[in-house]
C-alpha cells in the first residue's frame, strides 16, 4: 500500500526522510548492534543522542543561555499542573487568555491547585473563532498564560502580549518550530512532541532559569517528578526518559535545519496554508471557520454549505451525512484523518511541518471534485 496524506491533528505525519533513517537504524544504531529502543539511557551510546537533541533545540530556536531545555513526560496536559505548581508561588494568582479547550483546561487545572485564575480575555462569544487582542497585561500575577496555537479551533496568535515583568507562559504544542519565535519574550514554553517534533511520548519545556524553584518551594504537595528542578538538575534523566522519541526528535530537528530552519518552515507552511485558505475563501461550497487575522498555519477547520448552524433535526442529519461522506471518500482517495472536532464540526486539515504542498494540493483537488458532485 502506498503512503497516505495524513491530516491528523496529532499524532501527525513525520518527514519520510526521517522515517527511512529510523528504519535503517532500527536493528543496529551506529554499529552498537542494538536499537535505540533497547538502549540504556545511561549508556555512552545514548548520551550523545539526548545532548544533540538539546543542542539542536537551542540552535533552531535561538534559546538564550539563561534558559533550560528539558525533555519531560506526561504531555502538554501535565504541564497545566507543573506550570502552576512551579510558578504560582508568590501571589498564587495568574492571568489566562481563554481561546479554546486547551487554555480552559489549563486554567481549570491551576484552579484545582489553589491558583486564583483571572480570565482576562476570551473569544468564547464567537465559539473561539478569533484571538482576543490583549496588548498589555499588568497586575499582581505570578504568570500570564496563553495557548499560542489552538489545534481544535484553528486559531493562532499573530502578536505576543506585553507582560512586562510578569512571566509569560505559552503552550506551543501545535506550532513549535513552524515559524521563528522570540524565546526571550517568554518565561516558559512547552510543546508536546506529537505534532511537529516526534512521536508522542516527550514534551519539550524551555524555561528561564530564575523561574525554577527549589522542589521544597513549589506548591505544597508537588510530586518530585513535577518539579522542574528535578529535571533541570539531572539533564532530563532523573528517571528513564522516552529515549526513542527523543532520538526521533533529534532527527526531525536536523531535517528542519536542512530545510531552512524555523524561517524555512514558515515559508513552507505559509505556502501550504495560503493555498488552502485561498481556495476556501473563494469557494461557494466550503468556508473556513476562523477569522482572518487569527488563522493558524497548522490547523485549518472548514465547513460545507450544509453546515448552516440550524438546530432542527433535518438540518443536523443532512450536515452529518455530508460530513461523513466527505471523510469516507477522502480516506478512499488517500487523504486520511480529516474529521473535524465535535466542538467545531465539519472537517479539519492539520498541515504541520512534515505535510507537503503536494498533499495540500491533493486535498484541494479532492475538495473541488466533492463540491461538484454534492452541490
Amino acid at each position: 500500500m502506498s503512503r497516505v496524506y495524513n491530516f491528523s491533528a496529532g499524532p501527525s505525519c513525520l518527514p519520510e526522510e526521517v522515517l527511512n533513517e529510523c528504519a535503517a537504524e532500527m536493528l543496529d544504531y551506529k554499529g552498537t548492534g542494538q536499537s535505540v529502543m533497547e538502549m540504556s539511557h545511561r549508556s555512552k551510546a545514548y548520551e550523545p543522542i539526548i545532548e544533540d537533541a538539546e543542542a539542536m533545540v537551542r540552535k533552531l530556536m535561538n534559546v538564550p543561555e539563561n534558559y533550560k531545555v528539558l525533555f519531560v513526560q506526561g504531555g502538554g496536559s501535565t504541564q497545566f499542573a507543573m506550570v502552576a505548581e512551579n510558578l504560582g508561588l508568590t501571589f498564587k494568582k495568574a492571568a489566562y487568555i481563554e481561546t479554546g479547550v486547551w487554555a480552559k483546561k489549563a486554567a481549570a487545572e491551576a484552579k484545582k491547585l489553589g491558583i486564583a485564575v483571572d480570565v482576562i480575555a476570551s473569544s468564547k462569544d464567537k465559539n473561539y473563532s478569533y484571538i482576543p487582542r490583549v496588548e498589555k497585561i499588568t497586575g499582581d500575577y505570578d504568570y500570564a498564560y496563553i495557548c499560542y496555537n489552538n489545534t481544535i479551533m484553528g486559531t493562532h496568535y499573530e502578536y505576543i502580549p506585553d507582560t512586562g515583568n510578569i512571566p509569560l507562559v505559552a503552550d506551543i504544542s501545535s506550532c513549535v518550530l513552524s515559524e521563528p519565535l522570540d524565546v526571550s519574550k517568554f518565561g516558559l514554553l512547552f510543546a508536546g512532541a506529537q505534532k511537529n517534533l516526534a512521536p508522542a511520548g516527550v514534551t519539550l519545556v524551555i524555561i528561564r532559569e530564575d523561574l525554577i524553584p527549589e522542589p521544597e518551594n513549589c506548591l505544597p504537595g508537588t510530586p518530585t517528578m513535577l518539579a522542574y528542578k528535578t529535571h533541570s538538575e539531572n539533564g532530563s534523566m532523573y528517571n528513564t526518559p522516552p529515549c526513542y522519541t527523543i532520538y526521533v526528535l533529534g532527527k526531525v530537528l536536523h531535517w528542519i535545519e536542512k530545510n531552512g530552519g524555523a524561517e524555512g518552515m514558515l515559508r513552507r507552511n505559509k505556502e501550504k496554508a495560503d493555498y488552502l485558505y485561498n481556495f476556501l475563501d473563494k469557494s461557494d461550497f466550503y468556508h473556513a471557520t476562523t477569522e482572518k487575522g487569527s488563522r493558524s498555519l497548522m490547523n485549518v477547520p472548514f465547513l460545507t454549505k450544509y453546515s448552516t448552524g440550524a438546530s432542527d433535526e433535518a438540518s443536523l442529519a443532512k450536515e452529518k451525512e455530508i460530513n461523513d461522506k466527505f471523510v469516507k471518500e477522502a480516506a478512499a482517495a488517500g487523504l486520511v484523518n480529516l474529521k473535524g472536532h465535535r466542538l467545531v464540526g465539519g472537517m479539519r486539515a492539520s498541515i504541520y511541518n512534515a505535510m507537503t504542498l503536494d498533499g495540500v494540493k491533493a486535498l484541494v483537488t479532492f475538495m473541488e471534485k466533492f463540491a461538484k458532485e454534492n452541490a
